[in-house]
This record gives C-alpha cells, sequence and structure tokens, in this order.
C-alpha cells in the first residue's frame, strides 16, 4: 500500500533519519568505548563514573537495532514495526536524557574517585619497586607531580630521600628525581590537572546523548505520521 502525497516527503525524511541514527548509534558506541577505556585508565573500575560509558554503548548498540527496526517498518509500511520502533526510540531518548543527567551530577564524583585513587597509588609506589606505571604515565603525559603539588610526595617514603619520581622531572632522565631541584620538576598537582580533563570527558558523553536524543525526536515525529498514514490506509481497505 502505497504512502501517499506529503507521507512520501515524511517517508523520505524518516530513511535520512534512520541514516542518521545508524551513525549515531556507531558514534555512541565509540565515544562509549573511548571513555570507558579512559575511566579504566584512571579511576578503579567498579567506580560509578565508568558505569556511564557501559550504558552509552548499550544504548548505541541498542539504537542500531531499533534503526534497523524502523527501516523495515517503513518498506513493508508495516504499523506493528512502526509503532514497535516508536516505542523502543521513545525509551531510548528517555535513557539517553537520564544518561545526560547522570553524567552531569557524576562530574564531581569523577574528581573524588580519581583523588583518592591516585593518592592510594602514591602510598603503593615504594611497595612497587618505583615502577607504578600508572603514576609514571599520567605525570608524564599531563607534566605534573603529586596529588596537589609535588610536596605530596614527602610523605612517602622513596628511597634515596629527598627524591621525587623521575616522571615529575621537566626532561625525564634515569636518576633526575634524585636530589632535584624545583625549577627542573612539575611542580602542580596532578589531580587537578587530570580532574579537569576527566570531567570534560563526561561532559561530552552527556553532550553527545542530548545532541542525539534532539534527532530522535524528530525521528518518532516522522514515524508517528507513518504510523497514521499507514493506519488510515487500513481503515480505508
Amino acid at each position: 500500500m502505497a504512502v501517499e502525497g506529503g507521507m512520501k516527503c515524511v517517508k523520505i525524511l524518516h530513511y535520512v533519519l534512520l541514516l542518521a541514527f545508524f551513525a549515531c548509534a556507531v558514534g555512541l558506541m565509540a565515544v562509549g568505548i573511548g571513555a570507558l577505556l579512559v575511566f579504566n585508565q584512571t579511576v578503579n573500575q567498579g567506580a560509578a563514573s565508568s558505569v556511564l560509558p557501559v550504558v552509552v554503548i548499550a544504548v548505541g548498540a541498542f539504537l542500531f537495532l531499533v534503526a534497523i527496526v524502523g527501516c523495515c517498518g517503513a518498506c513493508q509500511e508495516s504499523y506493528c514495526l512502526m509503532v514497535t520502533f516508536v516505542i523502543f526510540l521513545s525509551l531510548i531518548v528517555l535513557v539517553e536524557v537520564a544518561t545526560a543527567i547522570a553524567g552531569y551530577v557524576l562530574r564531581g564524583k569523577v574528581m573524588s574517585e580519581f583523588n583518592k585513587d591516585f593518592r592510594q597509588h602514591m602510598k603503593n609506589y615504594p611497595k612497587q619497586n618505583q615502577t607504578d606505571f600508572f603514576l609514571d604515565r599520567m605525570q608524564k603525559e599531563f607534566k605534573c607531580c603529586g596529588a596537589a603539588n609535588y610536596t605530596d610526595w614527602e610523605t612517602v617514603p622513596l628511597e634515596p630521600k629527598n627524591r621525587v619520581p623521575d616522571s615529575c622531572c621537566v626532561n625525564v632522565t634515569e636518576g633526575c628525581g634524585v636530589n632535584f631541584k624545583v625549577k627542573d620538576i612539575h611542580t602542580e598537582g596532578c589531580v587537578e590537572k587530570i580532574g579537569v580533563w576527566l570531567r570534560s570527558n563526561v561532559l561530552v558523553v552527556a553532550a553527545a546523548a542530548l545532541g542525539i536524543a534532539f534527532v530522535e525526536v524528530l525521528g518518532i515525529i516522522f514515524a508517528c505520521c507513518l504510523v497514521k498514514s499507514i493506519q488510515s490506509g487500513y481503515e480505508v481497505m
């Protein structure tokens, strides 16, 4: 049964939005996987903040499947498939809005989790024979030293004394942290510098979820128009 008149334009726009949904689904999964890798490298894997990327990945995968349902429903002009598409897409929008809100609310918790985790790594640093790759990688990449600042290392029993990890040095060489001079090391703390970066990643996930939700609302509107048209066609028969 053909969809006549203006509904043909709506159907074409529906297909265009479906293509956008496929792209958004892949984008969501990519953002979620990227954010998950970041959180697993910086905060405890059991932290609440690392749950958000998993939700985003799941939503992306589900959106991909729902887009397939919407495509089949439009091609076959199936009332049941289109109604299913609208219901599932509406649920996805609600989940994405909830994810965006949770990301905004948890932005402070990300900082707290990272601060706690970073200081724990500092306490364990001597036990790791001073080869804690997590701390060394963070201090090198973000050009920082210690949690709040470089003096935090004074409370950690490093051997020899009066030293910081070599990764604190401006020019990293073996033993450069021994009997260091302040001008030769990074003095800023890592928690604030990396915390800002972590919060920005959470906000990117939240912004992506809201942006895609807006496109999905348009998809719901066009799909509802198709559902109404298909239903009217059946009534005429």
